[in-house]
């Protein structure tokens, strides 16, 4: 993605709430903001992979960022392996705080031309999915992943919405969503991504909107979300909503006008060195964006 230009994020903020300063209209945006209920969460791609649960709990409280997509294979180190005991306590931690486990970030796809592998991935979501139950999450994100140049492109796509519905309707019975992260070389282009959910006909297999250059293609931003936007699930990713190279507005409209009660999760690419203070300015832009939703 370019470069930040923050200069002009500021100016097209100032556009956006400007007018807040006369009272009335100010207290019109308040209300707006209170009636919007989507939240603010963190993903630990990037920020948060180095820490443990009781660090990622603290710094998610100190920036009052209050749901958290656990990544898997990171330094909290939450996964299957986790015995019965160590899953309640990670459960009890994140209780006993006012931060929410959102779900597990897997790397499970289902894209395999190998049988084999396919199967193998799909038994380790259900270990993912039982553990989300165990840990009190309320889903699992997993990713197409892929095309197979010796492989019909409509064949993978069934191939992967099929795979999502066996998960769906095995993660229904256990509470949990199923998230299909809008992600991979062309899997990742919405209207590979709508054929895949049309196979994927079981009400509990959603998709995971991740913010790519790609939902810019074609007839652009508006007619891409439009496409999917009826499969939207509890999570959608972003990065710095502090970027311009995103219509980040635009998405944040385009929730609010879906009633979107959901989670907006920052998965940043950067790598700060003050990750705290970063997490901080996320928090205040997002709620000024969200102020500004008219």
């Amino acid at each position: 993605m370019s470069n930040i230009d923050r200069k002009q994020f500021l100016k097209n903020l100032s556009v956006l709430t400007g007018m807040s300063i006369l009272s009335t209209q100010g207290f019109a945006a308040d209300v707006e903001w209170k009636k919007t209920k989507m939240k603010l969460g963190l993903v630990t791609y990037q920020w948060g992979k180095d820490w443990d649960v009781p660090t990622l709990i603290k710094n998610c409280t100190d920036t009052k960022i209050h749901g958290v997509e656990l990544r898997v294979e990171h330094a909290h180190k939450v996964m299957p392996e986790l015995t019965a005991a160590e899953r309640r306590e990670v459960k009890k931690k994140f209780a006993d705080s006012p931060v929410q486990i959102v779900g597990l970030g897997t790397n499970q796809q289902y894209d395999y031309p190998d049988q084999d592998k396919l199967r193998a991935s799909i038994e380790r979501t259900k270990e993912f999915i039982r553990l989300g139950a165990d840990i009190g999450g309320s889903g699992v994100k997993v990713k197409p992943n892929a095309l197979h140049k010796d492989v019909p492109v409509e064949k993978t796509l069934e191939q992967i919405g099929k795979s999502l519905n066996e998960l769906a309707r095995y993660a229904s019975d256990f509470g949990q969503q199923l998230r299909l992260e809008v992600h991979g070389q062309q899997t990742q282009e919405l209207p590979n991504v709508k054929k895949i959910m049309d196979y994927a006909d079981h009400p509990n297999a959603t998709i995971c909107w991740n913010c790519n250059k790609e939902d810019l293609n074609g007839e652009g931003f508006q007619s891409n979300f439009d496409l999917v936007k009826k499969y939207f699930g509890d999570t959608c990713h972003v990065r710095e909503l502090s970027n311009t190279d995103y219509p980040y507005t635009e998405l944040l409209n385009n929730l609010a006008k879906m009633n979107y009660k959901g989670w907006v999760l920052l998965e940043c690419h950067t790598n700060p060195d003050d990750k705290i203070k970063s997490m901080r300015e996320q928090r205040a832009v997002f709620d000024k964006m969200v102020a500004a939703i008219g």
